[in-house]
């Protein structure tokens, strides 16, 4: 199993704490998590691509586990979360990446690959539409809109973190082992998020990301083509994210298709590790 390594980079004005594997000549594969994760969530697929000579980043986000956590609102703009990642490609000294990013992970890559395409190689939303193409399809599936309250609910001052942090971080294990597979998250893993949760100022950061919404620029609903090749990975029993968002997606894309993963939710990435390995790969491979 390839050995994982941990370091602090200072990109953007603040410090992410970032998990690294693989050789570090090999081809730069960024791996984004999202609410309420970090680094960890895509630790079977780090050890399997760096064991294929690919060398993979997957940063703690702002705001996450052991990285910076800025209180103001607006420090979780679409920008700055953006410019984070550009900022671990400068700091590697690569010129480009392939960018995989899942729930808030996939937001970030989707505008990555819209404003600055010139840094991203292939791009692998995960469970994540295109940012014009969920508000797009919830007027057009009501049901899409419940399933999105909670983007609204996040926005709250104060009531979500509160209740987030109540009987040891309850709410957010329910958050995963609730929406997810039976079984997808042990108990030992579990309390790694918990650890995550507990940094000081971690759940509020969390949450900072929904209530910096209103502060994303224009380029966010922009109906532009993503010329970047895009693959999508999507578990069809999400129960966040409707799957029309996801077909509709694709339109936005000049060189995009989907795979479609019947047995999966919205923690695919966990419940179908090797599938989703699998897909990153030949993905890679074929362009």
């Amino acid at each position: 199993m390839a050995e994982l390594s941990f370091k602090y980079v200072h990109v953007n004005g603040l410090r992410l704490h970032v998990a690294t594997a693989g050789p570090k000549e090999g081809e730069m594969v960024i791996l984004l998590h999202g609410f309420p994760e970090f680094w960890r969530a895509w630790e079977k697929q780090m050890h399997a691509l760096a064991e294929e000579g690919y060398f993979v980043v997957a940063p703690d986000q702002r705001g996450y586990h052991l990285s910076s956590k800025p209180p103001e609102k607006a420090s979780y703009s679409m920008d700055a979360l953006r410019d984070d990642i550009t900022g671990l490609i400068f700091h590697f000294k690569r010129e480009k990446a392939v960018v995989a990013g899942h729930d808030w992970g996939g937001a970030i890559g989707w505008y990555l690959a819209l404003t600055r395409p010139e840094y991203v190689s292939l791009f692998i939303p995960v469970n994540m539409p295109h940012l014009t193409a969920m508000p797009k399809t919830m007027l057009m599936h009501p049901m899409d809109i419940i399933k999105g309250y909670y983007m609204a609910a996040f926005q709250l001052p104060g009531l979500p973190d509160k209740a987030a942090a109540m009987f040891q971080y309850a709410a957010l294990k329910a958050h995963l082992s609730v929406t997810s597979c039976p079984g997808t998250f042990t108990k030992s893993e579990l309390e790694q998020y918990r650890f995550a949760w507990s940094q000081p100022g971690s759940v509020t950061a969390m949450f900072n990301w929904f209530r910096a919404i209103p502060f994303g620029p224009a380029e966010a609903m922009s109906t532009e083509t993503i010329n970047v090749p895009v693959r999508m990975i999507w578990g069809m029993h999400d129960w966040f994210l409707g799957r029309a968002a996801a077909k509709e997606s694709l339109k936005y894309c000049s060189d995009g298709d989907g795979i479609f993963i019947e047995e999966a939710t919205h923690w695919v990435h966990h419940e179908q590790p090797e599938l989703v390995t699998q897909s990153i790969r030949n993905f890679i491979q074929e362009k």
